[in-house]
């Protein structure tokens, strides 16, 4: 299963908001529509937004046509646009950044050998995805034991990523140990990606999901019905702070009450080794329709009522059991564990 596809030089996505109804695939012919569609959660989870913009600025790159000094300032321009699209998943901004190195290394060079660089180092990121997406698998496999009842928020699939994904990439991997694996998913208010989307994903491969509604999450624990909790990142500080969906703090705070192992998974590129804290992570706040209505549709709220919508919330390090990445898995004290881990060369 993959949620983008790069063929015959086109780029198509799979239109998240529109599961589980329908499955839609969609063109990105621009930096526009690929703007829109990150911005819009028509492709969403922190590595593959990353994955998706390279490509959208690879295809626009292929069909610019200009002369060269127009040409980088037009792709400076798109890359910064996109950059700002999302402003909490570091993913996106790294992905990006690759893209700016491939441009000033080859600015000397024809148009044509700066649109052939572009595509390769997208393809490069797209396949390095996969690559990590199973490197993740690989060690956090060994934390899942045969009947654990685990539980997870928000979505870090394979709709999330470009490979099987980040928390979920372990569950894909376990199941295929143990087949008793039984996983518990939040619905993940106010959009609803748990109940939307892992679900959706769970059952399409026959894994034993419950869906629960956010506010049960810590019932199930004191009933002690969850083993261990996985969840993705957006982005992760030097000290092992991590931003991720909101809601993940309220369960981190609810698992180490409990004594539930609370484990994050993410890949390097999540890692923002510039920021000391947490504190220091930017979060998205979205629009109040969000809240305020079912998906847009139905509205459930008093028109005129104020809203307070962050996109993302911060869980210090201090309630994480650890940190899976794609090279090894990392214990406290994170602020010292985390740069000696990714300064490895692999």
């Amino acid at each position: 299963m993959f949620s983008i596809k790069f063929k015959n030089s086109k780029l198509f996505f799979l239109d998240q908001t529109k599961l589980p109804q329908k499955e839609v695939w969609k063109e990105c012919k621009n930096v526009r529509e690929g703007f829109l569609a990150i911005k819009e959660l028509k492709v969403r989870g922190a590595p593959l937004i990353g994955v998706f913009a390279a490509y959208c600025i690879a295809v626009y790159a292929k069909n610019l046509k200009l002369g060269k000094e127009r040409f980088l300032g037009e792709l400076k321009r798109a890359i910064m646009g996109l950059k700002l699209c999302r402003p909490t998943a570091v993913n996106l901004r790294w992905a990006l950044s690759e893209l700016e190195k491939v441009i000033l290394q080859n600015s000397g060079k024809s148009i044509d050998a700066i649109r052939k660089a572009l595509l390769d180092e997208a393809q490069k990121i797209y396949k390095q995805d996969i690559e990590l997406c199973e490197k993740m698998a690989d060690f956090g496999v060994k934390l899942i034991k045969s009947g654990d009842n685990i539980l997870t928020h928000c979505n870090a699939g394979f709709l999330a990523t470009a490979g099987e994904g980040t928390a979920l990439s372990l569950i894909y991997k376990a199941q295929k140990i143990y087949k008793n694996i039984k996983v518990y998913a939040d619905e993940t208010r106010p959009l609803l990606q748990g109940a939307r989307l892992t679900a959706w994903e769970l059952t399409k491969r026959r894994i034993n999901c419950t869906l629960i509604c956010d506010n049960m999450a810590a019932y199930l624990m004191q009933k002690g019905k969850i083993d261990k909790i996985f969840v993705g990142a957006d982005r992760i500080a030097a000290n092992g702070d991590v931003a991720n969906k909101i809601g993940t703090y309220s369960v981190a705070v609810a698992a180490k009450y409990h004594k539930v192992p609370f484990y994050v998974v993410a890949p390097f590129s999540t890692f923002d080794l510039s920021l000391s804290n947490g504190g220091q992570i930017p979060i998205e706040e979205r629009d109040s329709c969000e809240v305020k209505t079912v998906l847009g549709k139905i509205d459930i709220a008093p028109k005129n009522v104020k809203v307070f919508n962050p996109a993302f919330d911060v869980t210090p390090s201090r309630l994480i059991t650890a940190i899976v990445s794609d090279r090894g898995i990392i214990y406290p004290p994170y602020d010292k564990n985390i740069k000696k881990l990714l300064s490895k060369n692999i």
